[in-house]
């Protein structure tokens, strides 16, 4: 009889996640006709009833299952102390697998046993970002991956060029950064400067140096490494 109840109750919970994949794909379907200029990026129920979270664009939206409204915001669980933002959570998560699937198109660098994880998006020619090098150079155990967006002009397409093509990307960036000297020899190669810039416009930034945690959470611009340090102290006490 066990075995029983157990086999009907695992039929009807396939049955409705079946049904909530149909209502899913027929939003999606709705707002792409909507929308076709734009990416629907995924469509899930959300935690309220008759209520769907679409990814547009990279921006999370609310609509009903009509696809009649839309609204932006966030969602708390205030069924928890601390309320969760239910949102930012959610938010977080893809740009955290955003950043960890666009880490081979970062020059990394690995000081001391590289266990805590920092990612920058950066200008060769940004003054900032020149200044933060500086202060990354006082952080130890980290492992820093860093975007090149040259956004500056020229003459900072061909420094990111140039570090990408060197044979050792980690050291060429410290020597133009921090001693401003440019790599020799370099050859030139393809970049992946046009996806950076991409992924740029998708974390909606408009200035380097950009700077985000393991968490997805960016934590400013240039800042010096004793907020760096406590931000990373941060993510590893949750």
């Amino acid at each position: 009889m066990l075995r029983r109840i157990v086999m009907y109750a695992l039929a009807v919970w396939g049955l409705a996640a079946c049904s909530a994949s149909a209502d899913e794909a027929k939003i999606r379907q709705i707002v792409q006709g909507k929308f076709p200029t734009m990416a629907v990026e995924s469509v899930t129920k959300a935690p309220l009833a008759g209520l769907y979270e679409v990814v547009l664009d990279g921006e999370i939206v609310y609509t009903d299952e009509k696809v009649e409204y839309f609204f932006g915001g966030n969602i708390y669980d205030i069924r928890t102390l601390p309320p969760r933002n239910l949102t930012e959570e959610r938010n977080s998560g893809m740009l955290v697998r955003l950043l960890n699937g666009a880490r081979e198109r970062a020059v990394k660098r690995v000081k001391g046993n590289g266990k805590r994880t920092l990612y920058t998006f950066e200008d060769p020619n940004c003054g900032y970002c020149k200044q933060l090098s500086r202060e990354l150079e006082k952080v130890s155990d980290i492992t820093i991956y860093t975007f090149l967006i040259p956004i500056l002009g020229p003459d900072s397409v061909n420094k990111s060029t140039a570090v990408w093509c060197a044979a050792d990307r980690a050291k060429a960036w410290d020597d133009l950064m921090l001693r401003a000297a440019l790599p020799e020899g370099a050859n030139m190669c393809s970049t992946p400067i046009e996806k950076n810039l991409q992924l740029m416009r998708r974390f909606g930034i408009r200035g380097t140096p950009a700077i985000y945690l393991s968490s997805g959470q960016q934590i400013g611009g240039y800042i010096p490494a004793e907020k760096i340090e406590q931000a990373l102290s941060s993510v590893a006490a949750k």
